[in-house]
């Protein structure tokens, strides 16, 4: 079967990953859908069993760093759009394990970069799924594409020096390039270690939330969903060479988030919401938020479809009904250790 466009998907059977292949596949059945992911820890292929045999859906195992695999699916495949998504993205990880975020997030990508510019057949887009992060910390300032990039932890530095890889091959070879820069990602299938999951996981186990310090610290969030449809519409409306932000106003602090999650998981009265908090120690360099504006992204037609509330209810309703997505692979000790140590925000 010729197919019009073939897509490839690094890191797509991660959370973020996972929904933007499910939804490529079944939104364009013309199209060819090509995942390489590793199947690292925070991965699983149940997230994907819906399309495991569609015809116009394949599955390549494979670490984005390996080059002669890369350019192998570049030869023998002819890959229109590109969207890099596979990375190292646990902030506590980074700082234990800074080599380990520096070769997936900086020399993967570089292996996809040099792949996809000397294939024969030249790719129409190279979306680089990057993060608010590299911004840094922000209080009163809301950032733009054109703030300064000041990461404050391992993790974001290494995609703001992703970021300057790509940017370096639209500035040096026209390679067209879009780089997109996102809130806080939450929904159904994210693994335990980030904020959202780790708090219905430890309630769902009769355990209280963790909260990492005491200062104010909030994020925004955006349902997944909603960043895929961003992703989506700049595959086809984004112009090139750019940077956009992909953010919501729906900023959550997270004490509030935990007193919501203890409402809705537990039912318990607002007097003994402090009964199933416990505040641990901070982590080093923590960031209190990170604000966006996403007017640049808004001008192409984007809105956030999903509220919080539906999209909060919508995630708590799926861990609900599937406490043991995560728990019955070989990974459940992990998870368990995972638990006991901070979650990401």
């Amino acid at each position: 079967m010729d197919f019009d466009r073939t897509v490839l998907v690094t890191g797509g059977s991660g959370f973020i990953g996972s929904h933007l292949v499910c939804s490529l596949v079944s939104r364009h059945p013309e199209w060819r859908i090509i995942n390489l992911d590793n199947l690292d820890y925070c991965c699983s292929p149940k997230s994907l069993e819906s399309i495991e045999d569609r015809s116009n859906y394949m599955f390549v195992q494979g670490d984005v760093c390996n080059s002669r695999l890369v350019n192998h699916i570049f030869i023998t495949e002819k890959i229109d759009i590109i969207f890099h998504l596979a990375a190292k993205t646990h902030v506590e990880s980074s700082f234990q394990t800074p080599s380990i975020f520096q070769r997936v997030n900086v020399e993967g990508t570089r292996v996809l970069l040099t792949a996809a510019h000397q294939a024969r057949h030249r790719p129409q887009r190279f979306i680089y799924i990057s993060t608010d992060e590299v911004y840094g910390a922000g209080l009163d300032q809301v950032f733009d594409e054109s703030s300064p990039v000041r990461p404050g932890n391992p993790y974001a530095a290494t995609k703001a020096a992703a970021e300057y890889l790509v940017r370096s091959y639209w500035d040096q070879y026209q390679f067209p390039i879009i780089i997109t820069r996102s809130n806080n990602i939450y929904g159904p299938r994210q693994y335990t270690e980030k904020v959202i999951p780790r708090f219905l996981t430890l309630l769902h186990m009769n355990k209280k939330c963790t909260i990492q310090g005491t200062l104010p610290k909030s994020r925004h969030f955006l349902f997944v969903s909603d960043a895929v449809d961003a992703f989506l519409l700049l595959m086809e409306k984004g112009l090139v060479g750019e940077v956009y932000n992909v953010g919501t106003s729906c900023e959550v602090p997270i004490v509030q988030l935990a007193q919501e999650l203890v409402k809705m998981v537990k039912n318990v009265p607002d007097s003994e919401l402090k009964d199933w908090l416990e505040f641990v120690p901070d982590r080093p360099l923590v960031d209190l938020r990170y604000p966006i504006s996403s007017e640049k992204l808004q001008q192409l037609g984007w809105r956030a479809q999903v509220s919080w509330s539906q999209g909060i209810r919508e995630t708590v309703k799926w861990y609900g009904e599937n406490p043991n997505f995560w728990s019955d692979t070989s990974e459940d000790q992990r998870i368990r250790e995972d638990l006991e140590n901070a979650a990401s925000i």
